[in-house]
């Protein structure tokens, strides 16, 4: 996000982390920094178990709907990629898988025009880790995307939302050793503000994890 002056400087000071779902929380629901727990991320990032289905072999047993083939073999294309890697072709097929995808908004702030994660934000972060962690989630594929709000340029805005996803990857792998593979980071610089209505809002400035519901068996 490029420098504010006047009246928007003691705007900047706040970025927002989005995990997104359409469960208990619904979508949009923000939660504040002091408020989220690791239970509470835990329930939202959790799929809702999907209804099995009568089988066609002999047997007859019930089996699960399969995944759809085509998503799961993008997202595992992308595992393991570095952020600036991705085209802007990669980027908008994430941008359209995540869109139904598990969710719950958390309010995580960095430092005035910085990638830095502010020390008030690190509980929120960890609750993330641990919850990230649990036997539910763990080994699933995350998006990490990286927004900012519509002040300043395309290429400044388009870095500074990389390296806030990488911030949040690079926290989450060094302190709860979760596996890189599993955390696809992406940037979406000011291309799709949370709200257009308030370009320069706070809620424009975030970082959206996303569960994928993809499971890999990739070693670290």
């Amino acid at each position: 996000m490029a420098k504010l002056s006047g009246r928007h400087t003691l705007t900047a000071f706040a970025a927002i982390v989005t995990v997104g779902t359409a469960l208990s929380f619904g979508i949009g629901t923000a939660l504040a920094a002091d408020e989220v727990t690791e239970d509470q991320i835990l329930r939202a990032l959790t799929p809702t178990k999907k209804p099995l289905t009568r089988g066609l072999s002999v047997g007859g047993g019930d089996a699960a709907p399969a995944a759809n083939p085509a998503e799961a073999k993008f997202v595992s294309s992308v595992r393991g990629r570095t952020t600036r890697s991705l085209s802007q072709t990669e980027r908008e097929e994430i941008a359209a898988i995540v869109k139904d995808k598990p969710k719950i908004d958390l309010e995580i702030t960095f430092d005035y025009n910085s990638a830095d994660i502010s020390a008030k934000s690190i509980p929120s972060v960890q609750a993330l880790g641990r919850a990230l962690s649990n036997a539910e989630l763990k080994g699933s594929t995350f998006v990490v995307a990286g927004h900012t709000d519509a002040a300043g340029g395309e290429e400044y805005n388009q870095s500074l939302s990389e390296r806030r996803a990488d911030a949040i990857k690079k926290y989450l792998v060094e302190k709860f050793g979760l596996n890189g593979s599993d955390l696809v980071t992406v940037g979406y610089g000011k291309s799709k503000l949370k709200d257009p209505a308030q370009p320069l809002a706070e809620a424009n400035r975030r970082v959206q994890v996303v569960n994928m519901e993809t499971k890999q068996t990739a070693q670290k």
